[in-house]
Protein backbone atom coordinates (compact mmCIF):
# COMPACT_ATOMS: atom_id res chain seq x y z
CA UNK A 1 0.00 0.00 0.00
CA UNK A 2 1.50 3.47 -1.10
CA UNK A 3 2.41 5.77 1.89
CA UNK A 4 0.75 9.40 2.97
CA UNK A 5 1.95 12.19 4.31
CA UNK A 6 -0.51 12.33 7.10
CA UNK A 7 -2.28 16.18 7.95
CA UNK A 8 -1.33 15.51 11.86
CA UNK A 9 -1.49 18.58 14.56
CA UNK A 10 -3.41 20.21 10.95
CA UNK A 11 -7.10 18.71 11.81
CA UNK A 12 -8.98 22.14 13.36
CA UNK A 13 -7.42 24.30 10.94
CA UNK A 14 -8.38 22.01 7.70
CA UNK A 15 -11.90 21.61 8.98
CA UNK A 16 -12.07 25.69 8.80
CA UNK A 17 -10.24 25.64 5.65
CA UNK A 18 -12.94 22.72 4.63
CA UNK A 19 -16.13 25.23 5.66
CA UNK A 20 -14.59 27.88 3.37
CA UNK A 21 -14.24 25.98 0.53
CA UNK A 22 -17.59 24.53 0.09
CA UNK A 23 -18.46 28.04 0.11
CA UNK A 24 -16.18 28.48 -2.43
CA UNK A 25 -17.31 25.82 -4.75
CA UNK A 26 -21.16 26.85 -4.58
CA UNK A 27 -20.02 30.57 -5.28
CA UNK A 28 -17.49 29.46 -8.01
CA UNK A 29 -20.26 26.73 -9.55
CA UNK A 30 -22.24 29.88 -9.68
CA UNK A 31 -20.18 32.21 -11.47
CA UNK A 32 -18.25 29.64 -14.06
CA UNK A 33 -21.35 27.50 -14.99
CA UNK A 34 -21.04 27.31 -18.43
CA UNK A 35 -17.07 27.76 -19.09
CA UNK A 36 -15.56 25.67 -21.49
CA UNK A 37 -14.16 25.58 -24.78
CA UNK A 38 -12.98 23.33 -27.62
CA UNK A 39 -10.88 20.66 -25.90
CA UNK A 40 -7.83 20.05 -27.96
CA UNK A 41 -5.87 16.60 -27.61
CA UNK A 42 -5.89 14.03 -25.05
CA UNK A 43 -5.61 14.68 -21.40
CA UNK A 44 -2.46 13.54 -19.83
CA UNK A 45 -2.89 9.64 -18.56
CA UNK A 46 -6.53 9.31 -20.23
CA UNK A 47 -4.87 6.80 -22.88
CA UNK A 48 -2.64 4.07 -21.68
CA UNK A 49 0.34 5.10 -23.43
CA UNK A 50 0.97 1.68 -25.39
CA UNK A 51 -2.16 2.56 -27.17
CA UNK A 52 -2.13 6.69 -27.15
CA UNK A 53 0.38 6.88 -30.67
CA UNK A 54 -2.24 4.49 -32.31
CA UNK A 55 -5.02 6.55 -30.97
CA UNK A 56 -3.76 10.42 -31.67
CA UNK A 57 -3.33 8.72 -35.62
CA UNK A 58 -6.00 6.99 -36.35
CA UNK A 59 -8.42 9.76 -34.66
CA UNK A 60 -7.66 12.29 -37.16
CA UNK A 61 -8.57 10.32 -40.03
CA UNK A 62 -11.20 12.56 -40.66
CA UNK A 63 -13.19 15.55 -39.35
CA UNK A 64 -15.68 13.23 -37.77
CA UNK A 65 -13.81 11.88 -35.14
CA UNK A 66 -11.15 12.91 -32.61
CA UNK A 67 -8.35 11.51 -30.72
CA UNK A 68 -10.82 11.71 -27.74
CA UNK A 69 -14.08 10.23 -29.28
CA UNK A 70 -11.82 7.12 -30.84
CA UNK A 71 -10.45 6.53 -27.06
CA UNK A 72 -14.32 6.80 -26.05
CA UNK A 73 -15.73 4.05 -28.65
CA UNK A 74 -12.70 1.77 -27.46
CA UNK A 75 -13.08 2.34 -23.71
CA UNK A 76 -16.90 2.30 -24.21
CA UNK A 77 -16.46 -1.52 -26.03
CA UNK A 78 -13.51 -3.02 -24.71
CA UNK A 79 -11.86 -1.06 -21.04
CA UNK A 80 -8.73 -1.02 -23.16
CA UNK A 81 -9.08 -4.78 -23.32
CA UNK A 82 -7.55 -6.49 -26.73
CA UNK A 83 -8.82 -9.56 -25.96
CA UNK A 84 -11.98 -8.94 -24.95
CA UNK A 85 -15.26 -11.20 -26.92
CA UNK A 86 -19.00 -10.46 -25.97
CA UNK A 87 -21.80 -13.05 -25.59
CA UNK A 88 -22.82 -12.06 -29.23
CA UNK A 89 -19.05 -13.26 -30.75
CA UNK A 90 -17.85 -9.24 -31.13
CA UNK A 91 -14.26 -9.47 -30.61
CA UNK A 92 -11.07 -7.45 -30.26
CA UNK A 93 -10.78 -4.31 -28.53
CA UNK A 94 -13.43 -2.35 -30.80
CA UNK A 95 -15.62 -5.24 -30.75
CA UNK A 96 -16.01 -5.93 -34.50
CA UNK A 97 -18.34 -9.44 -35.05
CA UNK A 98 -16.95 -11.75 -37.75
CA UNK A 99 -18.72 -10.86 -40.47
CA UNK A 100 -18.15 -6.87 -40.27
CA UNK A 101 -14.55 -7.28 -39.80
CA UNK A 102 -14.07 -9.23 -42.90
CA UNK A 103 -15.96 -6.09 -44.76
CA UNK A 104 -14.62 -3.28 -42.72
CA UNK A 105 -11.44 -4.53 -41.18
CA UNK A 106 -8.12 -2.75 -42.23
CA UNK A 107 -4.23 -3.54 -41.74
CA UNK A 108 -3.64 -0.60 -39.30
CA UNK A 109 0.52 -2.29 -38.68
CA UNK A 110 1.59 -2.70 -42.28
CA UNK A 111 2.20 -6.28 -41.24
CA UNK A 112 0.14 -7.69 -44.14
CA UNK A 113 -2.79 -8.99 -41.95
CA UNK A 114 -5.65 -7.69 -40.63
CA UNK A 115 -5.91 -9.31 -37.03
CA UNK A 116 -9.19 -8.27 -35.42
CA UNK A 117 -6.94 -9.04 -31.87
CA UNK A 118 -4.08 -7.05 -32.97
CA UNK A 119 -4.71 -3.65 -31.16
CA UNK A 120 -2.95 -1.89 -34.17
CA UNK A 121 -5.55 -3.35 -36.15
CA UNK A 122 -8.30 -2.95 -34.63
CA UNK A 123 -7.69 0.59 -33.63
CA UNK A 124 -7.58 1.66 -37.24
CA UNK A 125 -10.46 -0.13 -37.94
CA UNK A 126 -12.81 1.75 -35.89
CA UNK A 127 -11.37 4.83 -37.27
CA UNK A 128 -11.67 4.14 -40.62
CA UNK A 129 -14.96 2.58 -40.13
CA UNK A 130 -16.48 5.69 -38.18
CA UNK A 131 -15.11 7.80 -41.41
CA UNK A 132 -16.83 5.49 -43.91
CA UNK A 133 -19.96 5.75 -41.94
CA UNK A 134 -19.79 9.58 -41.91
CA UNK A 135 -19.05 9.69 -45.73
CA UNK A 136 -22.64 7.22 -46.03
CA UNK A 137 -24.12 10.50 -44.19
CA UNK A 138 -22.33 13.85 -44.90
CA UNK A 139 -25.24 15.36 -46.43
CA UNK A 140 -27.82 14.67 -43.49
CA UNK A 141 -28.40 17.76 -41.78
CA UNK A 142 -26.96 18.55 -38.65
CA UNK A 143 -23.38 17.81 -36.20
CA UNK A 144 -21.01 15.10 -38.48
CA UNK A 145 -19.90 14.25 -35.65
CA UNK A 146 -23.44 12.76 -34.24
CA UNK A 147 -24.82 11.72 -37.46
CA UNK A 148 -21.70 8.92 -37.63
CA UNK A 149 -22.89 7.75 -34.27
CA UNK A 150 -26.21 7.44 -35.06
CA UNK A 151 -25.17 5.37 -38.04
CA UNK A 152 -22.82 3.51 -36.03
CA UNK A 153 -25.91 2.48 -33.80
CA UNK A 154 -28.62 2.89 -35.89
CA UNK A 155 -27.29 2.29 -39.59
CA UNK A 156 -26.36 4.86 -42.43
CA UNK A 157 -29.69 4.75 -44.35
CA UNK A 158 -31.79 5.21 -40.82
CA UNK A 159 -30.01 8.76 -40.17
CA UNK A 160 -30.35 9.94 -44.19
CA UNK A 161 -33.90 8.82 -43.81
CA UNK A 162 -34.73 11.33 -41.07
CA UNK A 163 -32.33 13.76 -41.67
CA UNK A 164 -30.29 13.26 -38.78
CA UNK A 165 -29.66 11.64 -35.93
CA UNK A 166 -33.13 9.05 -35.49
CA UNK A 167 -36.00 9.70 -32.85
CA UNK A 168 -34.96 6.14 -31.05
CA UNK A 169 -33.84 6.28 -27.39
CA UNK A 170 -31.30 3.91 -28.17
CA UNK A 171 -29.59 5.57 -30.88
CA UNK A 172 -29.79 9.18 -29.05
CA UNK A 173 -28.58 8.10 -26.03
CA UNK A 174 -25.27 6.29 -27.95
CA UNK A 175 -25.07 9.48 -29.47
CA UNK A 176 -24.81 11.54 -25.94
CA UNK A 177 -22.97 8.43 -24.18
CA UNK A 178 -20.01 8.82 -27.01
CA UNK A 179 -19.70 12.28 -26.64
CA UNK A 180 -20.05 12.88 -23.08
CA UNK A 181 -17.40 10.40 -22.42
CA UNK A 182 -14.79 11.79 -24.79
CA UNK A 183 -15.14 14.90 -22.49
CA UNK A 184 -12.80 12.44 -20.03
CA UNK A 185 -10.27 11.66 -22.20
CA UNK A 186 -9.65 15.39 -23.80
CA UNK A 187 -7.23 17.82 -22.38
CA UNK A 188 -9.73 20.87 -21.79
CA UNK A 189 -8.71 23.86 -24.26
CA UNK A 190 -9.87 26.52 -21.02
CA UNK A 191 -11.14 26.06 -17.75
CA UNK A 192 -13.09 23.40 -16.64
CA UNK A 193 -16.96 24.01 -15.49
CA UNK A 194 -17.41 23.51 -11.57
CA UNK A 195 -19.76 21.12 -10.00
CA UNK A 196 -23.00 22.20 -8.35
CA UNK A 197 -22.76 18.58 -6.60
CA UNK A 198 -19.20 18.59 -5.20
CA UNK A 199 -19.75 20.77 -2.09
CA UNK A 200 -22.21 17.83 -0.85
CA UNK A 201 -19.81 14.95 -1.90
CA UNK A 202 -17.26 16.79 0.44
CA UNK A 203 -20.15 17.38 3.21
CA UNK A 204 -20.97 13.40 3.31
CA UNK A 205 -17.12 12.32 3.51
CA UNK A 206 -16.20 15.48 5.76
CA UNK A 207 -18.67 13.41 8.30
CA UNK A 208 -17.19 10.61 7.80
CA UNK A 209 -13.30 11.36 9.22
CA UNK A 210 -12.09 9.12 11.67
CA UNK A 211 -13.85 6.20 10.90
CA UNK A 212 -11.45 2.92 10.29
CA UNK A 213 -10.47 2.04 7.11
CA UNK A 214 -12.35 -1.46 5.23
CA UNK A 215 -10.83 -3.17 2.44
CA UNK A 216 -13.92 -3.88 0.29
CA UNK A 217 -15.71 -1.07 2.87
CA UNK A 218 -18.97 0.63 0.95
CA UNK A 219 -20.30 2.00 4.65
CA UNK A 220 -22.81 -0.84 4.84
CA UNK A 221 -24.52 -1.48 8.49
CA UNK A 222 -22.53 -5.13 8.34
CA UNK A 223 -19.64 -3.00 7.62
CA UNK A 224 -19.97 -0.89 11.11
CA UNK A 225 -20.22 2.49 8.57
CA UNK A 226 -16.63 1.54 7.16
CA UNK A 227 -15.09 2.08 3.49
CA UNK A 228 -12.30 1.63 1.31
CA UNK A 229 -10.88 4.79 -0.85
CA UNK A 230 -13.39 3.90 -3.97
CA UNK A 231 -16.36 2.94 -1.31
CA UNK A 232 -16.44 6.62 0.00
CA UNK A 233 -16.04 8.75 -2.95
CA UNK A 234 -18.56 6.49 -4.63
CA UNK A 235 -20.62 6.98 -1.64
CA UNK A 236 -20.21 10.32 -1.20
CA UNK A 237 -21.43 11.18 -4.96
CA UNK A 238 -24.05 8.69 -4.14
CA UNK A 239 -25.65 10.96 -1.99
CA UNK A 240 -25.70 13.97 -4.14
CA UNK A 241 -27.43 11.86 -6.61
CA UNK A 242 -24.57 10.48 -8.92
CA UNK A 243 -23.95 6.83 -9.49
CA UNK A 244 -20.13 6.09 -9.50
CA UNK A 245 -18.61 2.99 -10.69
CA UNK A 246 -17.13 0.69 -7.51
CA UNK A 247 -13.54 0.59 -8.52
CA UNK A 248 -11.17 3.80 -8.50
CA UNK A 249 -9.96 3.38 -12.10
CA UNK A 250 -13.38 3.29 -13.48
CA UNK A 251 -14.56 6.35 -11.80
CA UNK A 252 -11.55 8.04 -13.02
CA UNK A 253 -13.26 8.69 -16.74
CA UNK A 254 -16.67 10.18 -14.86
CA UNK A 255 -15.96 13.51 -16.07
CA UNK A 256 -12.21 16.02 -17.42
CA UNK A 257 -9.88 16.29 -16.14
CA UNK A 258 -8.40 19.85 -14.54
CA UNK A 259 -4.79 20.54 -14.42
CA UNK A 260 -3.28 20.47 -10.91
CA UNK A 261 -3.25 24.38 -10.85
CA UNK A 262 -7.15 23.79 -11.64
CA UNK A 263 -8.48 21.75 -8.88
CA UNK A 264 -11.33 22.50 -7.13
CA UNK A 265 -13.34 21.14 -3.75
CA UNK A 266 -14.97 17.85 -4.64
CA UNK A 267 -12.65 16.81 -7.87
CA UNK A 268 -11.55 13.30 -7.33
CA UNK A 269 -8.05 13.01 -7.01
CA UNK A 270 -5.97 9.54 -8.49
CA UNK A 271 -2.86 7.91 -7.61
CA UNK A 272 -1.21 5.17 -9.98
CA UNK A 273 1.25 2.56 -9.95
CA UNK A 274 2.32 3.99 -13.89
CA UNK A 275 1.40 7.78 -14.63
CA UNK A 276 1.41 6.78 -18.00
CA UNK A 277 -1.99 4.33 -17.66
CA UNK A 278 -4.73 4.39 -16.04
CA UNK A 279 -5.52 0.88 -15.73
CA UNK A 280 -3.28 1.24 -12.95
CA UNK A 281 -5.21 3.36 -10.58
CA UNK A 282 -4.86 1.99 -6.91
CA UNK A 283 -6.06 5.33 -5.01
CA UNK A 284 -8.72 7.54 -5.06
CA UNK A 285 -9.71 10.49 -2.38
CA UNK A 286 -11.43 13.71 -2.71
CA UNK A 287 -9.92 16.74 -3.02
CA UNK A 288 -11.02 19.45 -0.87
CA UNK A 289 -8.28 22.39 -1.38
CA UNK A 290 -5.00 23.83 -0.31
CA UNK A 291 -2.98 20.32 -1.69
CA UNK A 292 -5.36 18.02 0.75
CA UNK A 293 -8.06 15.63 0.25
CA UNK A 294 -10.21 13.48 2.53
CA UNK A 295 -9.74 9.95 2.23
CA UNK A 296 -9.91 6.24 3.29
CA UNK A 297 -6.12 5.49 2.96
CA UNK A 298 -5.57 2.15 4.03
CA UNK A 299 -5.75 -0.81 6.63
CA UNK A 300 -4.72 0.14 10.47
CA UNK A 301 -5.68 4.07 8.80
CA UNK A 302 -8.82 6.04 9.54
CA UNK A 303 -10.62 8.47 7.19
CA UNK A 304 -8.43 11.48 7.03
CA UNK A 305 -6.53 14.53 5.52
CA UNK A 306 -3.62 13.83 3.20
CA UNK A 307 -1.90 15.71 0.43
CA UNK A 308 -2.15 14.77 -2.81
CA UNK A 309 1.37 16.13 -3.86
CA UNK A 310 3.12 12.59 -4.21
CA UNK A 311 4.96 10.87 -6.92
CA UNK A 312 2.62 8.41 -7.46
CA UNK A 313 -0.36 11.82 -8.39
CA UNK A 314 -2.06 10.98 -11.93
CA UNK A 315 -4.26 13.40 -11.86
CA UNK A 316 -7.90 14.68 -11.12
CA UNK A 317 -11.43 14.09 -12.23
CA UNK A 318 -14.41 16.61 -11.76
CA UNK A 319 -17.38 14.64 -11.59
CA UNK A 320 -20.64 15.20 -13.86
CA UNK A 321 -23.64 13.66 -13.53
CA UNK A 322 -23.70 12.78 -17.41
CA UNK A 323 -20.35 11.56 -17.27
CA UNK A 324 -20.76 9.10 -14.64
CA UNK A 325 -24.10 8.16 -16.64
CA UNK A 326 -22.04 7.33 -20.01
CA UNK A 327 -19.30 5.03 -18.23
CA UNK A 328 -19.69 1.08 -19.79
CA UNK A 329 -22.39 -0.58 -18.51
CA UNK A 330 -20.14 -2.92 -16.85
CA UNK A 331 -18.08 -0.76 -14.69
CA UNK A 332 -21.68 0.59 -13.04
CA UNK A 333 -21.91 -2.00 -10.43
Amino acid sequence: MRKFWVAGGLGAGLVLLLGLLLIGTYVAAAGLAGIGGRALGLAKGAVPAEYLTQVQKWGTLCPAISPALLAAQLYQESGWNPRAQSPASAQGMAQFIPATWQTHGVDGDGDGKRDVWDPEDAIASAASYDCELAKYVKDAPGDATHNMLAAYNAGAYRVIQYGGVPPYRETQNYVKTITTLAKSFEAPAGPVAPSKQAAGAIYYAQDKLGTPYLWGGTGTAAQNGRFDCSGLTKAAYHSVGIELPRVANDQWNAGPHPKRNELLPGDLVFFAYDLKDPRSIHHVGIYVGGGYMINAPYTGAVIRFDKIDTPDYLGATRVTSDGAKALPAANAA
